[in-house]
């Protein structure tokens, strides 16, 4: 009889995912850019005072580099990598 759980690895940026998605405060710009890079988003910074994500599609967010990131840009970067 197998268990009624399925056990399946989830990696470290299904893991951010989830957890942005339960909790959007106290994330830092590496957080974002480890989910990015896991869902095929593009991210340029070359030490300005933004990042900018780029999805597939030519849609693009810009969020501010400072730590925390403030939880608005937190969904909307959600928002981004979900397809909406």
């Amino acid at each position: 009889m197998l268990p009624a759980v399925s056990f399946y690895k989830m990696n470290t940026a299904t893991k951010m995912l989830r957890a942005m998605r339960s909790n959007p405060l106290d994330w830092d710009l590496a957080h974002l850019q480890t989910v990015a890079r896991q869902n095929d988003v593009y991210w340029r910074h070359e030490g300005t005072s933004h990042c900018v994500f780029v999805r597939n599609d030519g849609k693009t967010l810009s969020v501010p580099a400072r730590r925390p990131i403030k939880p608005i840009y937190v969904k909307k970067f959600l928002e981004l990598i979900e397809g909406g």
